[in-house]
Parts: structure tokens; sequence; C-alpha cells
């Protein structure tokens, strides 16, 4: 008769993962490496996931879904859309900052192609709320008519860019100088006048 399996060793190979795709790169680390960083023999890793790819596509899932939870909670429903951009921007920002390694494997999987596009799918189903704001603020004309892909590009970068230079930032009152100056950037750039 099998083990029953245990979500503390699942989270454990997860975040064993984490830290070695960091340092690593998720397709160079070899999965004997993310099973010794777990504890856990690479037998095991297998029970929990069937193959690297497997793996790989529900780290990108846990990780979509944890940043969504992080940008959309208290999610400010009755405010301007101006103020709920900033609210999933600061929120984004400062994920990023708090976990880098978290931030690194999320950027490495976001452009894999060894992740299917139904994990993609997945990944950015949490995030519909952005889609119909988006939606919403161009049928309004308070933003830019782009498409929405180019629109979440943009945000990515600019707010990565405001990441980078939070986290380099010598105190927090300098780094919130960054955070708001790469918001009120981003914003002038898609806000119609």
């Amino acid at each position: 008769m099998a083990r029953p399996r245990s979500e503390d060793k699942r989270n454990a190979i997860l975040d064993a993962a984490i830290a070695e795709f960091a340092v690593r790169g998720a397709w160079s680390t070899p999965t004997s490496a993310v099973s010794r960083a777990a504890g856990v023999a690479e037998g095991t890793l297998f029970t929990y996931f069937a193959s690297k790819e497997v793996l790989v596509n529900e780290l990108y899932r846990q990780l979509k879904t944890e940043l969504a939870e992080v940008m959309l909670a208290d999610w400010p429903e009755e405010a301007d859309p101006k103020t709920k951009y900033r609210h999933v921007w600061d929120r984004y920002v400062y994920w990023g900052v708090d976990n880098p390694e978290k931030f690194k494997v999320m950027s490495q999987l976001k452009v894999s192609d060894q992740v299917s596009d139904e994990s993609r799918a997945a990944g950015m189903a949490p995030f519909l709320r952005l889609e119909v704001l988006s939606t919403d603020c161009i049928k309004k004309k308070l933003i830019r008519d782009q498409p929405l892909p180019f629109l979440g590009a943009m945000f990515g970068a600019m707010a990565e860019t405001s990441m980078a230079f939070v986290a380099q930032a010598s105190g927090k009152k300098a780094g919130a100088a960054y955070c708001e100056a790469g918001f009120e950037t981003f914003w002038r750039g898609i806000a119609e006048s």
C-alpha cells in the first residue's frame, strides 16, 4: 500500500525548487538538487510531481496564484481607477522586493516554452478583475485604447524597473519615492489626457 502524500513534503519540494531555480535556473537545475534541498529522496519528488515539467507547471501556477492573492487583497472596490491601479502596483512592487527568489523564478517561467498553455491560462484566471478594470477604463476613455496584453506588459516592465530601484534604495523613504515615481510615469503613459 502506498503511503499517503504529505502536504508538508509537497510544499518542501516546491520551496526547494524556488530556492534552487533562483540560483541555477529552472532548466539547469537537476531534480536531484531539488530533492536534496527539500530533504527527500528523488523518488519522493516524482511521487508528488510525475516529471520536472509537471513540477515547473505546478510551481508556475502556485506563484501566479500567490501573486494574485497579494495584488488583489483588500481590493478598493469603490475607489477610482487610478487608485485601483496604484493598489495593484504597490502590492506587486513590494511582493517582488520582499520575495526576490520567487520573483526571479517567476520571471524565468514567464518566458519558458515549458510552461503549458493550460498553466498560463490557469495562472491568468485569478487576475480577471484587472482585465475587467482595464476594459472598463478603455470603454470610458479613462485610459488609452491599447490591447490588454500590451498594457499588461507595460505595467509589468515599469513595475519591475521600479522594483529593482526600490530594492536597492537606501531606506524606506527612498524606496517609496521610486515606487511612486514609477507608478506616476506608468499612469501618465496610459491615462487619457
